[in-house]
């Protein structure tokens, strides 16, 4: 795709994820810094009403929400390879890409405010997570016997479910699992990753620096 795509982002976001997307995609982008505060809630909302970063204009079409990012540069780039290219393939692909952006994260932030606590079985079930073990226990049972979601090739899907795991070790939101360790490290180990993690990296290091 020649077209080059508006990247809106704040490098302390989880546009960190979508910069990862893009890379791995081959995207021609231009970035776009915005503060949080005023900035994210000014005219920024006319892309986002939201007010919340990332999000991506390609050729007039706004996307936001880093999952659907992922997923939609892998399908403007299909010569990335990012997509799943078998029926069992396109099933581990959005099973678990939406289960990241739903039970995973719901878990996750629920956890760590400790809205989950004392929630009795009934409560659980009225949750689309049920409660934050058994989505750990699901999550690296999936990756257990897996190099990544699809089998053994990485694909879109990798970029988000393995952000919500790069970024649970991280900062300490998901137990440091022998399944979790291991995929993560094969997700470092990609230059892309690693390239666009500099990007932000140096960006954060420059706003520390700055107060």
């Amino acid at each position: 795709m020649s077209a080059k795509i508006q990247f809106y982002t704040n490098p302390m976001s989880r546009g960190q994820i979508a910069r990862w997307a893009l890379h791995e995609a081959g995207a021609d982008y231009e970035e776009h810094i915005l503060g949080y505060g005023a900035e994210m809630k000014g005219d920024y909302r006319r892309i986002n009403p939201m007010g919340k970063v990332p999000a991506i204009v390609h050729e007039g079409n706004v996307v936001t929400e880093a999952s659907a990012i992922c997923l939609y540069l892998a399908e403007v780039y299909p010569e990335a390879g990012l997509q799943p290219t078998t029926l069992a393939e396109k099933a581990a692909y959005f099973r678990w890409s939406f289960f990241a952006a739903g039970p995973v994260e719901q878990a996750i932030i629920a956890h760590s405010f400790k809205w989950d606590e004392g929630l009795d079985a009934r409560a659980q079930g009225r949750l689309g997570f049920g409660n934050f073990d058994l989505v750990v226990d699901v999550l690296a049972g999936m990756l257990k016997d897996r190099d990544f979601i699809c089998g053994d090739r990485f694909t879109a899907a990798d970029i988000y479910v393995g952000s919500q795991v790069d970024w649970g070790l991280m900062f300490k939101t998901l137990p440091e699992r022998a399944e979790y360790i291991a995929y993560a490290e094969r997700l470092r180990a990609r230059p892309a990753y690693q390239a666009a993690k500099a990007i932000d990296a140096t960006y954060i290091e420059a706003m520390q620096s700055n107060g």
